[in-house]
């Protein structure tokens, strides 16, 4: 089942990349948790459902991004997770420029994701499934 949950959780960036909040409603749960980067601005805050996490994207990205794209650099396979290493890439309005090296996990339960949690340190990302760089 974890290399179907790999396949899963690619799909499912497709579409998030893509801010295609209902194409993929298959893939993920109705009641979907994200949860804020751990290390980051957002850490401890909690959406729940794609139109939440939607509306809270689309805001962020009028509001402070003119450009902000994730690129996944690894998927690994952890059971019933799925720990994508990743490369954001970030203007703001203002013109100032990030790059930056991430990790999101992915909880999956019968086939559909059920919590996403950023890192901003990869190597974090990677531990808390008991995982090592």
């Amino acid at each position: 089942m974890s290399q179907e949950n790999v396949e899963i959780v690619k799909r499912a960036g497709e579409f998030l990349e893509r801010r295609d909040w209902l194409g993929g409603t298959d893939l993920f749960d109705p009641n979907v948790e994200l949860h804020g980067t751990v290390g980051g601005l957002e850490e401890g805050k909690i959406l729940r459902g794609l139109s939440e996490i939607g509306r809270a994207f689309e805001m962020e990205t009028d509001e402070v991004w003119e450009d902000h794209r994730i690129e996944p650099q690894e998927f690994i396979d952890a059971g019933d997770r799925v720990v994508v290493l990743q490369r954001e890439y970030q203007r703001s309005k203002s013109g100032a420029e990030l790059v930056i090296d991430t990790a999101t996990i992915l909880d999956l339960r019968d086939g559909r994701v059920v919590r996403m949690q950023g890192y901003m340190n990869p190597a974090e990302g990677l531990e808390a499934p008991g995982l090592s760089q």
